[in-house]
């Protein structure tokens, strides 16, 4: 059997053989256990947790020597540019931004 993802994977379910399989292997090694309702209720999921705000995704054609000064402040440099852009934006009228086109 097979189930998709949200993201459009296709994964492949065990068949009821090798899940019957899978719980057999588990029982008879005794550093495996399955976890409780319990303990499967406090884990907490992998990766990043979802933002209260997101942001939108689009495409901007921007000089290279923004992009390289940028860029070359490592990881982060797109949030980083974001943050001047807000700052901008917060000591400018909109007719200095419409002036910049």
């Amino acid at each position: 059997m097979q189930t998709k993802s949200k993201s459009g994977r296709v994964f492949e379910l065990p068949s009821d053989q090798e899940e019957s399989d899978i719980n057999a292997g588990i029982a008879r090694d005794p550093d495996t256990r399955e976890l409780t309702d319990q303990e499967f209720q406090q884990l907490r999921p992998l990766g990043r947790p979802k933002a209260e705000v997101t942001k939108e995704r689009i495409t901007i054609r921007l000089s290279p020597e923004v992009v390289e000064k940028f860029r070359a402040t490592g990881s982060g440099w797109q949030t980083r540019m974001d943050k001047a852009l807000q700052e901008y934006l917060k000591t400018h009228s909109q007719s200095d931004v419409e002036r910049l086109g």
